[in-house]
């Protein structure tokens, strides 16, 4: 992360998931944007042998996916902007703020 842009990859950083072998799995994220965390963390529980995966998120982008994919559980539907807030950040910054808003252009354009 850093910017605005989606690096397009998923990295597993050891590899390990907890034991969920023919346990029913809730993926819990904050955004759906591109897709590509939820196909790819969804798939890796299935490899794992979980018995069903379904997926919630606090917010889901209304845009065209990287990946074919749609959570079963949406808090809020959201124009495909750029938010901040609740632990969604730019540039590092915005991370802890109490609501999730819509980052301003003039933000987004001005140089670090």
């Amino acid at each position: 992360h850093g910017g605005t842009e989606s690096s397009g990859r998923v990295d597993f950083l050891d590899g390990k998931l907890p034991k969920v072998r023919g346990k029913d799995v809730l993926l819990v994220d904050d955004i759906l944007d591109t897709g590509r965390t939820l196909a790819a963390v969804g798939k890796k529980l299935r490899e794992q042998g979980a018995g069903t995966v379904k997926t919630c998120v606090l917010l889901s982008k209304e845009k065209t996916r990287a990946a074919e994919v749609e959570a079963d559980y949406v808090g809020f539907g959201i124009g495909d902007e750029f938010v901040v807030g609740y632990g969604l950040d730019y540039r590092g910054l915005y991370r802890n703020l109490p609501y999730v808003g819509v980052l301003k252009e003039e933000v987004i354009g001005k140089p670090q």
